[in-house]
């Protein structure tokens, strides 16, 4: 490990898969937000979570396998997928300077979420097509209406709880490239919830929607 104060370090064996998903996370989050900031928070078992703010109300997150020095910081996205570029062999990744005062949100909790059901995946990517004809018919330039994005267009339902999932969240998966181009057709999303967040569950990432006023927690 590289004696520095700061830094990521991604792990072996899959340290190049590592950096490549990290990667590309930063860079998803960069086409949403050329300023976007992604917090990195060290996980127990040698993980790392990646987060950022999507601009839809939603945040997204991303598991890699390394750890973070400290254990908690945010990094500008531009900066970080420079680093990325250039990990050292050890698997060191320069995150840039602290932007930690950049980040304003709390983040979801790590365990305490119930499963409520699974919705087939190839609903989620049908619902998001739809979606962006329907914005581009009656968006503008600050994007699709709110009108929108709150519609609930997936509903699911467990005997611990009844959730709707607004569109605001199928946009961040397909956003951020959460879901598979080629789906497999038993392919599904995974919908949990805790009494304040509501999180789904893809192949390649999570997103997660505060319960309530979410304008509360995000930046």
């Amino acid at each position: 490990m590289t004696t520095t104060e700061r830094g990521v370090w991604l792990d072996e064996p899959h340290r190049l898969a590592g950096r490549d998903d990290l990667a590309t996370f930063v860079e998803r989050a960069r086409r949403l937000d050329e300023a976007a900031v992604v917090r990195l928070r060290e996980r127990p078992g040698g993980l790392i979570v990646a987060w950022v703010a999507t601009g839809f109300d939603v945040l997204a997150s991303r598991v890699v396998g390394g750890t973070v020095r400290p254990a908690d910081l945010s990094a500008g996205a531009d900066a970080l997928r420079s680093g990325l570029t250039t990990m050292a062999d050890d698997g060191y990744v320069d995150p840039g300077f602290a932007m930690d005062s950049a980040w304003r949100g709390v983040l979801p909790p790590d365990s305490g979420f119930v499963h409520i059901d699974d919705v087939p995946a190839g609903v989620v990517l049908e619902l998001a097509d739809r979606g962006q004809r329907l914005a581009k018919e009656h968006g503008s330039a600050h994007g699709p209406p709110a009108s929108l994005l709150d519609q609930q267009v997936v509903s699911v339902t467990s005997d611990a709880d009844t959730v709707g999932i607004p569109m605001r969240c199928v946009f961040a998966l397909t956003a951020m490239g959460f879901l598979p181009q080629s789906l497999p057709a038993d392919e599904v999303v995974r919908v949990r919830t805790t009494p304040l967040w509501l999180r789904v569950d893809a192949r390649f990432g999570s997103v997660y929607r505060r319960r309530g006023d979410p304008a509360v927690v995000l930046r």
